[in-house]
């Protein structure tokens, strides 16, 4: 059985062109990703405006991580359950309800339940957009959507800092927290619109017996997903410690930052429409190995230039795998259990966001940073091997390749 003929949505009446997303879905995504990426920054400030220790602080934020990774899984069950609408309508609650709790944390433990609740968030939201796409976009414009959809929400992330700049100059790190409440609340009402395609499903199955049936899948293309989630996460951390440990100024950071940001971000459709054209193998070994290089170049950078060729390396990879983990899991999602298997496949792709930058962490206090780099690079290389290996070779997910039936 082929892929497509495996992941056909459970509804596939009413397909829809690409644009008519554009105010219901993608529009709501840059919102929610501005509203992130002002925020991302000073969540630990405000951790250390609670008393936190540097590493208590560093330990807070990354309980987002944990939060996403706590909810994975009853993420696909409640999309499954309520369908997208009321999946927004539960995420944009959750992460309202974390924010709200951020800004008004008298210490780091209440603080700490609010990154758990973004993360919930996160989780639920990102499923319920994704199983929507899926189901009412033709197949063959899959991976532009997909790749679209990753980046509005990277976009937004990317403007984020410069409009919550002026709130929090005025209000300290709470400002930008506001902005991240406002933007949450618009972004959730405008995706409420949309129709549910997915509630009504789960019956006759539970969601361990779709994880178990679909453990061979989960095993093999979820370890590549896996080693992504690793290497685009790990490159928020590593890049701005490698910059501190050569002796660059904040600024100077910021501007590397933003330069391999504004590369990702323009790589976003026409990554997409590469991915449909010559298949999701094609787009994603270039992907890994340009992570893989990024990360061994980086140990031998000593200025601001060289280090600023291996952020555009790490940006490029970033954008050129946009969207990817994502279409693949819906081109072998089974049908009739859509909502639960993506599920499951977004925990492998949040376990290697949460897992990277704690493995960067680690290797750095046994070794030196630079080890931690190689380590990467090693793995981002293994990712290349299993894309090769098990993603399908052909356009638009098929070429031939099958789905494997866990058994």
């Amino acid at each position: 059985m082929s892929i497509e003929e495996v992941a056909a949505p459970r509804v596939t009446a009413d397909r829809v062109k690409l644009s008519s997303l554009t105010w219901s879905v993608f529009v709501p995504m840059v919102l929610y990703g501005a509203g992130a990426g002002a925020a991302a920054p000073m969540f630990a400030l405000r951790a250390l405006e609670l008393g936190a220790s540097v590493g208590m602080a560093g330990l807070v934020v990354a309980l987002s991580g944990l939060g996403m990774v706590l909810t994975d899984l009853p993420a696909g069950r409640i999309v499954a359950r309520v369908g997208e609408r009321g999946a927004i309508g539960l995420g944009t609650a959750l992460g309202l309800a974390g924010v709200l709790a951020a800004i008004a944390a008298p210490n780091p433990a209440v603080l700490a339940v609010g990154m758990l609740l973004t993360g919930a968030s996160g989780a639920v939201w990102g499923l319920a957009r994704q199983t929507y796409i899926a189901a009412v976009v033709p197949p063959r414009e899959r991976g532009r959507a997909l790749s679209v959809l990753a980046g509005s929400h990277r976009l937004g992330f990317f403007a984020g800092p410069f409009l919550g700049a002026g709130l929090v100059h005025a209000m300290g790190p709470n400002g930008a927290l506001w902005l991240q409440c406002a933007t949450t609340a618009l972004a959730g009402l405008a995706m409420i619109a949309v129709r549910d395609v997915s509630s009504g499903g789960g019956a006759g199955h539970t969601l361990t017996s779709v994880v178990v049936e679909n453990r061979r899948v989960l095993g093999t293309l979820g370890s590549a997903a896996l080693l992504t989630g690793a290497a685009r996460a790990a490159r928020q951390s590593l890049l701005p410690l490698w910059a501190a440990h050569i002796g660059l100024s904040p600024v100077t950071t910021s501007l590397i930052f933003g330069i391999s940001g504004a590369v990702d971000v323009l790589l976003s459709y026409p990554a997409g429409v590469f991915m449909d054209r010559f298949g999701r193998r094609a787009t994603g070994v270039p992907s890994m190995l340009c992570f893989g290089l990024g990360y061994a170049v980086l140990p031998f950078t000593h200025t601001a230039v060289t280090t600023g060729i291996a952020a555009v390396l790490l940006g490029l990879a970033n954008g050129i795998s946009n969207g990817l983990i994502m279409t693949v899991g819906v081109d072998v999602a089974p049908p009739g259990k859509q909502a639960e298997f993506l599920g499951a496949w977004r925990l492998t792709h949040d376990i290697g966001m949460f897992a990277g930058p704690l493995a960067i962490g680690a290797i750095s206090a046994l070794a030196v940073l630079g080890a931690a780099s190689i380590v990467l690079a090693g793995s981002a290389l293994a990712g290349a091997w299993a894309m090769y290996r098990w993603f399908p070779a052909g356009p638009g997910g098929v070429g031939g390749h099958t789905r494997h039936s866990g058994r």
